[in-house]
């Protein structure tokens, strides 16, 4: 559970460097926000569990929802806050967008120009909120269970995201059958074992990757058995391949 928030009434609309390793404490808006990184890797982290986004996606962060910035690598922070009068896929959870080349050139331009109520800067806006009404939400919530026996998984798997024991050998660790293990998964996350798993080896190879590690090494501490293998599940995730470096 997050302490000390603070309420900042309007969502800022900046560009914020944060080096790596670097947090905004936990706070809320009573906007709309949206963060998306053009350099680095960004988590938001809420009470519900964590998103993270490389330069292919922005998160949503709803209007009242509490939550705290970290900093994966060297990282520019585009952030643009929206009243509650401006929700284009009509959210109200967080979630994690996909970013197209137009959208990236949008969002970095819109938070990099000085506010003003001049046309140019309206229609900028606009044209941003289309192409923002067109992003696809895409599946990179790791949830926090609320079962104490998935909870107890969880801390295994993202302690050590290498662990490639069957779902029978932890059940076995932590007191419970695979089979309990996948219907509780089912129930609360409404994933399977192997969907969560990648979840949370992605998770962790978005930060490795953020501080630069060798695509073989993360691949590696993720535990995949190869590194055609990762860059196979990163580039269907991602839609493009981890080595890529997208940046301003």
């Amino acid at each position: 559970m997050m302490q000390k928030i603070r309420h900042t009434p309007v969502a800022p609309t900046r560009t914020q460097r944060l080096a790596p390793g670097g947090e905004i404490d936990a706070h809320r808006h009573d906007d709309h926000q949206i963060a998306y990184a053009s350099r680095g890797t960004i988590a938001v982290t809420t009470d519900a569990g964590s998103w993270i986004a490389p330069a292919t996606r922005a998160l949503w962060i709803p209007a009242g929802t509490v939550h705290q910035h970290q900093a994966h690598g060297e990282l520019d922070l585009h952030l643009v806050g929206l009243p509650t009068t401006d929700n284009p896929l009509s959210l109200d959870k967080p979630a994690v967008l996909a970013v197209s080349p137009l959208l990236r050139e949008l969002i970095v331009a819109y938070t990099r120009a000085p506010s003003n109520d001049t046309p140019p800067h309206h229609n900028l806006r606009a044209v941003m909120l289309d192409q923002l009404a067109l992003s696809p939400e895409r599946p990179l919530h790791l949830a926090v269970p609320t079962d104490p026996l998935l909870r107890e998984l969880h801390d295994i798997l993202r302690t050590d995201p290498s662990d490639n024991r069957s779902l029978d050998d932890l059940g076995r660790q932590i007191g419970a059958s695979a089979r309990t293990l996948s219907r509780r998964l089912r129930d609360d996350l409404g994933l399977t074992y192997p969907q969560w798993r990648t979840q949370i080896r992605l998770h962790h190879a978005l930060i490795l990757l953020a501080d630069h590690t060798p695509v073989t090494t993360v691949a590696h501490h993720c535990g995949w058995s190869s590194a055609s293998t990762f860059i196979n599940v990163f580039r269907r995730t991602f839609g493009h391949t981890p080595g890529t470096r997208l940046t301003t």
